[in-house]
């Protein structure tokens, strides 16, 4: 995992991420008003010195790392994903090649 930016890009990016995942009803899940929460009271003010902070923001990065595998991973699946037995036609389509026309076939 990279360097950890700044905590408010992270919130911000995490929850694009679960816009992603959640849809347009992300605002109304229990998740998003947690994790305002959860940020609001770690806030770092100039009266106190929250090594909290840190590990909220260590968390909140790998929980974006892993929505967005989540995510990415989905939609490798979905492109790649076997999709049972192929003709002929389609496997040699998939690898670049044609086959040759049958005796009495137009084309």
């Amino acid at each position: 995992m990279a360097a950890l930016g700044a905590p408010l890009c992270t919130l911000r990016v995490l929850l694009r991420e679960l816009r992603h995942a959640a849809g347009c009803s992300y605002c109304d899940s229990p998740i998003y008003r947690h994790l305002l929460t959860a940020f609001r009271a770690h806030w770092v003010t100039s009266e106190k010195l929250c090594r909290t902070q840190q590990e909220l923001h260590f968390q909140a990065a790998t929980y974006l790392c892993l929505l967005r595998s989540v995510r990415k991973h989905e939609a490798l699946h979905r492109e790649y994903h076997g999709r049972g037995e192929r003709s002929p036609q389609e496997v040699a389509g998939l690898v670049g090649f044609r086959l040759p026309q049958q005796p009495g076939e137009k084309g």
